[in-house]
């Protein structure tokens, strides 16, 4: 079994409250509208209390092209990443020439060369490093890229791994959009990062640093659901799709699933001991809790993150991790997140003594 030896969470400098954000964009959005309200209700009922942003709030009232707001995230992306992994790798007791594998991931914005490319020469990473950067998972990557991870240390136990999110979910909201969907993308979301240093069996015997073991992943892709969640790309950039059909999708299809895995190490929903659960909203983890029976004390992490950064997209179960990541040994953990497809993702965790 691979180990996560560390998790590095970033978020950027500049912090609002939801208040002073739904101000500013309902002033873009829908300024003297009767649907300013519709707004202000939707962005109030998310539980959301602060939000950070890429840019200083008042720098997105004059933010062009596509091409612009994909600059801001080359360029701060970049400066999250880099600061995300040196971090994870000293706090993993590593050098930047240790990493043999890096999974870099973000729904948000491109490049090519792609971030994690460009964090070579910053980091001083080895030329020969293995790279996978991937766009498209959206908020399921964090699980998935772990998954991921996983799969390539199985083969590798010698190797050490990074996975690295990027977030600026703020440099994606449109102006032009006053759809419902529009409305509650732009009050749930926020921006951050993460970077997870993994460690294969091998390695991490040899290191002896604690941190959870992954013990097995599930991936679960759920038919007819592709206008559920996820990016029409139009000449303004990314314009969100979202739907009520991802709580449907996890009331119909996320309790089996979550059985099958538990039930190949002869687990039940009580056996687990750290939930943590990707908070894409309200109504998400209110679904989460009811395919599984739990309460809302079970997913204290997800809410309290959801309460105190908002949904980070692929960032957000990175930054739960890093919440939980003190537990007495042989303790069992679930992270999980659903993204575009609909896909979701579970990764089965325990704690080693």
């Amino acid at each position: 079994m691979s180990r996560i030896i560390a998790v590095a969470p970033v978020l950027p400098d500049h912090a609002y409250s939801q208040a002073e954000i739904t101000a500013e964009l309902a002033s873009m959005l829908v300024p003297d509208s009767p649907k300013r309200a519709l707004l202000e209700r939707l962005h109030a009922g998310t539980r959301i209390g602060t939000r950070h942003t890429a840019l200083p709030l008042e720098a997105y009232r004059d933010l062009g092209s596509f091409g612009e707001s994909n600059d801001h995230w080359i360029r701060v992306g970049t400066q999250l990443s880099e600061r995300a992994v040196r971090r994870a790798l000293l706090t993993a007791g590593l050098q930047p020439t240790d990493v043999d594998h890096l999974f870099f991931t973000s729904v948000t914005g491109v490049a090519a060369p792609s971030i994690d490319a460009r964090l070579v020469p910053l980091l001083g990473l080895r030329p020969d490093v293995k790279r996978i950067p991937s766009f498209g998972l959206g908020c399921v990557a964090g699980a998935s890229g772990l998954a991921r991870v996983h799969d390539y240390l199985k083969g590798h136990p010698d190797d050490i791994a990074v996975l690295l999110s990027v977030e600026l979910c703020s440099l994606t909201v449109q102006r032009d959009d006053a759809s419902v969907a529009n409305f509650v993308a732009s009050g749930l979301f926020g921006d951050g990062a993460a970077a997870v240093v993994v460690a294969g069996e091998n390695r991490a015997r040899e290191l002896g640093i604690a941190g959870p073991e992954i013990v097995d992943t599930r991936s679960c892709f759920y038919a007819d659901t592709a206008d559920v969640i996820g990016w029409d790309v139009r000449d303004t950039g990314f314009q969100i799709v979202l739907s009520a059909g991802v709580a449907e999708a996890i009331d119909a299809n996320f309790g089996p699933d979550v059985a099958t895995l538990l039930r190949a190490h002869d687990l039940d929903v009580p056996d687990i001991g750290a939930w943590i659960a990707h908070p894409g909203g309200p109504r998400v983890l209110e679904a989460f809790a009811d395919s599984l029976g739990l309460t809302e004390q079970d997913l204290a992490p997800s809410w309290r993150s959801l309460e105190q950064v908002g949904n980070l997209s692929s960032s957000s179960v990175l930054h739960i991790l890093a919440d939980v990541a003190e537990q007495p040994a042989g303790t069992r953990g679930l992270l999980f997140a659903l993204g575009p497809g609909v896909t979701a993702e579970l990764v089965l965790l325990r704690w080693a003594a």
